[in-house]
């Protein structure tokens, strides 16, 4: 089971970290802060600017925390937030159309968030152990809190 989980923490977090580097530095074919400013811009996320941060940021950082399997729960609600915010944008859109992917990396982040990292990690060995409900349900309430306000100052 820690192998399986080490697995999809590098898998996993690795490409969540990836979408992260493409809104923030335009790596690996992203358009970089001023691209995504514009698209979020669109969305009615203004500033645009601080949109693109705070998403680049809480993928890229949530993605390699995951990666490493430190503060686990704290990178899984970096990625909800991120992907809820996703989803209710592109509700209207149909679950194929606009959301599926948005929706399958929260739940894999939900998941790792109640399963906690397993012994291949960073969080492995500590004082407190970083998985169950407890830490399930804290990094899926943060998550849906960050969101909300995310919503709430949409324009």
């Amino acid at each position: 089971m820690d192998f399986g989980l080490l697995l999809l923490r590098l898998l996993f977090g690795l490409a969540i970290a990836s979408h992260g580097a493409q809104k923030l530095f335009g790596w690996f074919g992203g358009n970089g802060i001023e691209g995504t400013a514009a698209f979020f811009a669109q969305l009615g996320y203004e500033p645009g600017e601080l949109f693109a941060v705070i998403a680049g940021l809480s993928e890229f950082v949530g993605g390699l925390l995951l990666a490493l399997g430190l503060f686990t729960p704290l990178g899984a609600a970096m990625v909800m937030g991120v992907m809820l915010n996703a989803v209710i944008v592109d509700w209207e859109k149909g679950f194929y159309m606009a959301f599926e992917k948005p929706a399958l990396f929260g739940f894999a982040a939900l998941a790792l968030a109640f399963t906690g990292p397993g012994r291949y990690s960073l969080d492995h060995g500590r004082r407190w152990e970083p998985s169950g409900i407890g830490w399930g349900f804290s990094a899926l309430a943060l998550a849906v809190i960050a969101a909300l306000i995310t919503l709430l100052v949409r324009q």
